[in-house]
């Protein structure tokens, strides 16, 4: 069974974040291939959705770094269990402190990381952070939400209720919508509403599934493309 599949691929991957005890409290660093991109194409910043470490998201890096793009995480989010709006202030504070690079960044991101991406997006927009996100490139996310998260009591999964503050305010905010790349397979069993976004450029692959349709290499093909879809788009200035 698919399903089957996609939680055997979350487990795996899961897996990835161990290491060597001696190198424990240490940031995993980045494969050395993440760093060796190139100059005129857009940096590309990995951020992962809850419960997942950056490793979560390897084969995605390695897909990226070997279409030529440098490659970079968010070392200190831990299992991304912070909220919405507090993760991409972390993420905004992050992207703010290093120089921005002359091609520009894009954020790849995975379920809520695609959520933390638009909310930095919508914050560039209104002039509060400088950021410098050309865009966002969202796997899997729930734009609008999940009614699968009733189902449990973790705070952290319920913070994508439909109904939820930050996932309101976010719906509202659509005037970013058209720089944002949604990709995401033909069934999703987290996200039942689906993960297409009104504005957006939205992809659908052909994986089923929440995790697995990370591994897939149309998943990697759409990706890739979405990058380049957001880099070639007009630059925009900041709004008042």
């Amino acid at each position: 069974m698919w399903w089957a599949a996609d939680y055997f691929y979350a487990g795996r991957r899961q897996l990835a974040v161990l290491a060597p005890p001696w190198t424990i409290g240490r940031p995993r660093p980045v494969p050395d291939a993440w760093r060796r991109g190139e100059t005129s194409l857009p940096e590309v910043v990995l951020v992962p959705g809850v419960y997942e470490h950056w490793t979560f998201l390897r084969p995605l890096g390695d897909a990226l770094a070997a279409a030529g793009h440098r490659v970079t995480v968010v070392h200190g989010l831990g299992m991304n269990r912070r909220s919405i709006r507090g993760t991409a202030e972390r993420l905004a504070r992050l992207l703010a402190s290093r120089p921005a690079p002359d091609a520009g960044r894009i954020v790849v991101a995975h379920s809520k990381g695609g959520l933390i991406g638009k909310s930095v997006l919508v914050a560039s927009a209104a002039g509060d952070t400088p950021a410098a996100l050309l865009g966002v490139v969202a796997v899997a996310t729930p734009f609008g939400g999940s009614r699968r998260a009733a189902l449990f009591a973790d705070p952290s999964i319920r913070a994508f209720l439909p109904r939820d503050e930050t996932i309101v305010a976010l719906g509202q905010a659509s005037g970013v919508n058209g720089r944002v790349v949604s990709v995401f397979g033909p069934y999703d069993p987290h996200i039942l509403e689906g993960s297409a976004l009104d504005g957006a450029t939205n992809v659908e692959v052909a994986t089923a599934g929440h995790f697995r349709v990370l591994g897939s290499a149309s998943t990697h093909a759409a990706v890739i493309d979405g990058v380049r879809h957001l880099a070639a788009a007009p630059r925009q200035s900041p709004g008042p």
